[in-house]
């Protein structure tokens, strides 16, 4: 049961990508996480867009827009190629977004938090990551 969420400046994105982006990063989530593809783990993949207002994002350099994507998932559902390929793709994704090129990565920052078992609760129970585990054994892919 993944979460991701993007901050970026308010304008940062293409009207476009603005459309789309959310539903780009969840799918690009639970693909490295390995989830099956179906309806319940898509609607599951929740996603959030958080725009800052004008002049509310800067560095000690300069005002160019940065962009922060932090993705919240069940301690133990990345190995640490699966963490690495989330890392790139999502970059990937956040650059495409915002019409910039590959040469301004490091104006897309990562993090990934893993939330440890027994600590993600929905739908008034206690989520632990076999339970997930087990889940999308049972699930076929339905795309």
């Amino acid at each position: 049961m993944p979460m991701i969420r993007l901050t970026a400046p308010t304008g940062a994105l293409t009207e476009q990508a603005r459309a789309t982006i959310q539903r780009d990063l969840a799918a690009v989530l639970l693909r490295w996480e390995g989830a099956p593809d179906t309806a319940f783990f898509r609607a599951q993949a929740w996603s959030y867009l958080a725009e800052l207002p004008a002049g509310a994002q800067t560095t000690a350099e300069d005002d160019a827009p940065r962009f922060l994507v932090e993705v919240t998932v069940p301690e133990g559902a990345l190995s640490e190629r699966r963490k690495a390929g989330l890392v790139e793709e999502a970059t990937q994704t956040v650059l495409s977004a915002a019409g910039l090129a590959p040469d301004d990565a490091l104006r897309v920052w990562v993090l990934v938090h893993e939330q440890p078992d027994g600590t993600w609760g929905a739908g008034g129970s206690v989520v632990r990551h076999a339970d997930i585990v087990a889940l999308a054994k049972g699930q076929q892919t339905d795309a």
